[in-house]
């Protein structure tokens, strides 16, 4: 199993630090900052931390995951399109500042995470529980992603 979550932490990871290249160029900017945001916008400190904690989980998951899955196309598959929608909200959201296009992505992102919940529930049981952190905050990533849509 270590050599699938090493393997895993470097492409998630990787993606954290494309994802951060943007938000953290986009977050002071005079758009960004003029933004009517959600009352229930996190302070910056916790998205840095959030993302780190769901991405050791969501790595460990897909490493537990990878050796038992039998159609590994269909994961790869699963899990590129999930790095894409990922890695994309960011320059999409704070680069271009397509709000819509972003809460459409992050949308998809959801249902993707979520449906690797419940797909694979039946091969990893209570070990799936390691992609709830991933769950719970894009639900929360699209809630203020969605008031930005709704109050700009």
């Amino acid at each position: 199993m270590i050599y699938p979550l090493i393997l895993f932490l470097v492409i998630n990871f990787g993606g954290l630090a494309i994802g951060s290249y943007f938000t953290r160029r986009g977050v002071p900017s005079d758009w960004y900052q003029n933004l009517n945001k959600a009352l229930w916008t996190p302070p910056g400190w916790v998205f840095g931390f959030a993302w780190s904690t769901i991405m050791i989980c969501f790595s460990i998951y897909l490493a537990y995951l990878w050796p038992i899955t039998e159609d590994k196309s269909l994961f790869v598959t699963l899990f590129i399109v999930q790095w894409v929608f990922n890695v994309s909200w960011n320059p999409t959201f704070f680069y271009y500042h397509h709000v819509v296009t972003g809460l459409i992505i992050i949308s998809l992102l959801t249902l993707l995470v979520a449906f690797f919940l419940l797909y694979y529930w039946p091969d990893l049981q209570f070990k799936s529980l390691l992609i709830l952190p991933y769950l719970i905050w894009l639900l929360i990533a699209t809630s203020l992603n969605g008031y930005v849509c709704m109050h700009n």
